[in-house]
């Protein structure tokens, strides 16, 4: 398959997400996953079963663009702007992985198949694992007023507080669970 490019160097990405921050601005929008399936939630009906969905979802349309052009962007980046060598993982982490007996992404995939597969689905823990993370995720989102990209690229760029805080605690919690309760739930 013919790619355009390796890796994108940091420059390229870097300016890429500054032009689409500084379009969102200009509309008067703001970036933000969570507010998109908040969006996507509505339109499918959710409305009639949790009040929190329950909104003009069509006065938000255009997050329903964003999260159709993610999943199209990272079908055609990955598809056609990648060279297929998947991520390169330090070494250390190598290892670690494979002593929680996780086998490690080698032919370009981009993360273990134990959870990223339909075989993870036909294993009971991985299927708690990943119940119990999506439900985690979900609260924490609204606990915090917004997702990980919202606050930290959105939030960030526009100096807000709250953000900064919410990414610190992203960051502390990510930190708890890849060196203490992956661990104990792994081995």
């Amino acid at each position: 398959m013919y790619t355009f490019f390796g890796t994108w160097p940091w420059y390229v990405s870097g300016f890429l997400m500054g032009a689409i921050m500084l379009t969102l601005v200009y509309f008067g929008k703001t970036f933000g996953m969570s507010s998109n399936l908040r969006t996507l939630c509505s339109a499918m009906g959710a409305g009639k079963v949790a009040p929190f969905f329950n909104f003009d979802w069509k006065a938000q349309r255009w997050n329903l663009a964003v999260v159709v052009g993610c999943i199209l962007g990272g079908f055609f980046a990955s598809t056609y702007l990648s060279d297929q060598s998947g991520m390169q993982l330090n070494p250390k982490t190598l290892q670690e992985l494979e002593a929680m007996h996780i086998e490690t992404p080698t032919r370009g995939e981009m993360g273990p198949d134990a959870m990223f597969t339909a075989a993870a689905f036909q294993d009971p823990k991985m299927i708690a694992i990943l119940l119990m993370g999506g439900l985690l995720v979900g609260f924490g989102t609204r606990y915090a007023g917004g997702c990980t990209s919202g606050h930290a690229i959105t939030g960030l760029s526009s100096l807000q507080l709250p953000s900064l805080i919410a990414v610190i605690g992203f960051f502390i919690g990510g930190l708890i669970v890849s060196n203490f309760i992956l661990p104990l739930i792994f081995n």
